[in-house]
């Protein structure tokens, strides 16, 4: 294999010598084929999470998809748990080990109880708009239940004014889409202090949230 021209970047055939080249997983492989630039929101979302949970000892992802950007929490994160309730998923990032990052990998129906663990944070991007409404509470309820008394929980979702401009296949699985103030009520029954943020594509604001596309939730001070 030839060498690199400028020696700073011979880092890159000595990881592909060492560890070959990195696969995309099932989900994120989709959205680099059909829309790449959704691929840089996802991240954004990811790194955010990351930032706000960095001190953090051990974290609870809840609806991991293929955990492929569930590695950028793990940079500031020891511990990662990561919980889908689709084995088509799990066993996919498991099929990718990450040793650099490794990361535990279960498999979990979030509305059949709580994840074991006691975790001191938890997160998770773009799944409540699947939840049915009837049982968006069992959902939360039952993260809010795996935290330690302390724990910290951050929801993400597309905001239901965003839905004008989502695609058939979104459509389709999103079936409780909120906005700002419905979010807020459903984190609040389970937290004392929710704080939100709008997102429009990469940018976490604190705009105006009827012109959000994403709603973040950040939920502290665990209720009862």
């Amino acid at each position: 294999m030839a060498e690199t021209r400028e020696p700073q970047y011979q880092r890159c055939l000595d990881i592909l010598r060492e560890s070959g080249r990195a696969s995309l997983g099932l989900m994120t492989n989709q959205i680099w084929w059909d829309d790449p630039k959704r691929l840089l929101f996802v991240l954004a979302r990811y790194k955010f999470v990351a930032k706000m949970l960095n001190g953090m000892e051990r974290v609870l992802e809840v609806g991991c998809g293929d955990a492929l950007a569930t590695r950028i929490v793990r940079q500031e994160v020891p511990h990662v748990t990561a919980v889908d309730f689709d084995p088509v998923f799990i066993d996919d990032a498991r099929g990718r080990p990450d040793a650099p990052w490794p990361i535990e990998l279960r498999v979990h129906d979030m509305l059949s109880g709580p994840v074991e663990g006691h975790f001191d944070g938890a997160y998770s991007l773009d799944v409540l708009e699947h939840i049915p409404a009837d049982k968006e509470d069992r959902f939360v309820g039952n993260i809010a239940a795996s935290l330690n008394d302390q724990g910290v929980l951050i929801l993400g979702s597309p905001s239901i004014h965003s839905q004008a401009y989502a695609s058939p296949p979104s459509k389709e699985g999103h079936v409780n889409c909120k906005d700002a103030r419905g979010l807020k009520e459903l984190a609040a029954r389970y937290f004392h202090n929710v704080f939100l943020f709008s997102m429009n594509d990469e940018v976490v604001h604190t705009g105006f949230y009827a012109m959000a596309h994403y709603l973040i939730a950040l939920c502290c001070n665990r209720k009862g």
